[in-house]
């Protein structure tokens, strides 16, 4: 249970094992603001936890916390882009959910294990797979969707179910830079345009984000009033960006995940997550 206890000008979070203190009115909007551009960002490419999570922890949250709080905004943000594809007529069901379950099983042990991973190490080896990322996008053969069918039944199911129990217990466990390792596997392995890849993303991520988000609710790991507040920004980017991203096609967003990649990667190598 939370407390709130108003002092003056600051408002006090309790629970039972840290507190989260909102000392300036300019809080309030900046989880807005930072919401919105995060979920437009992680609609479109992905990544874009690795600016939340800092905010969160700026503002006073626990790493750990942060974490948990984090998937609030998550599960909001993906449930709304998932409808926003579905109104463009953009739907890969019941392929996402397939994925999404065997994600959610993988998430479920990733977030029992979660703990601080802000080492400098970690950041180091996951800024190099990002810069491995935008080569393969850069330099791998551009794929003729004209003339492939996509590949979401029979054995290349059975791999993507395998293969996301494995990608779901990393998102469990941070989440951040998943939607690149989405992305790559989708539009490479499953022959998917990266329209269809973004609403099937965004979709699987809601379901696998859903038993991550419980794990750390129970125990105690989520401040929800701030989890709330930085959804709503998430929410609304995630409706614009899955419009925009309809509505531009493959060409906008392979840039936009390029450039997403190369500054997530930078900000992993020189700075602190």
């Amino acid at each position: 249970m939370f407390i709130i206890i108003f002092r003056s000008k600051r408002v006090l979070f309790f629970s039972r094992s840290y507190f989260c203190e909102m000392e300036e009115w300019y809080h309030y909007p900046l989880l807005i603001v930072v919401g919105f551009v995060v979920g437009f960002i992680n609609t479109i490419a992905g990544g874009a936890s690795l600016i939340s999570l800092p905010v969160l922890i700026f503002l006073g949250l626990p790493p750990s916390v942060a974490n948990g709080t984090n998937r609030v905004a998550i599960v909001f943000q993906t449930a709304i882009a998932t409808a926003g594809f579905k109104s463009k007529g953009v739907s890969t069901f019941p392929f996402n959910i397939y994925l999404g379950i065997s994600a959610l099983i993988g998430a479920i042990l990733g977030a029992q294990l979660a703990v601080d991973i802000k080492g400098e190490t970690f950041n180091r080896i996951l800024a190099i797979i990002m810069i491995v990322v935008v080569m393969i996008i850069v330099f791998k053969p551009r794929i003729n969707l004209t003339d492939l069918q996509e590949r979401t039944t029979g054995k290349y199911l059975w791999l993507s179910i395998l293969a996301f129990f494995f990608i779901g217990i990393y998102g469990g466990f941070i989440n951040a830079g998943i939607g690149f390792i989405i992305i790559l596997f989708l539009h490479y392995f499953n022959r998917m345009n990266l329209v269809r890849v973004n609403a099937t993303k965004v979709a699987l991520v809601f379901v696998y984000t859903l038993s991550a988000l419980i794990v750390f609710a129970l125990n105690d790991k989520v401040n929800w009033q701030v989890g709330v507040i930085l959804a709503l920004g998430n929410g609304l980017g995630a409706w614009l960006s899955s419009r925009v991203s309809v509505k531009k096609g493959d060409g906008f967003i392979k840039t936009f995940l390029v450039v997403m990649v190369v500054i997530m990667a930078i900000k992993l190598w020189f700075f602190d997550l």
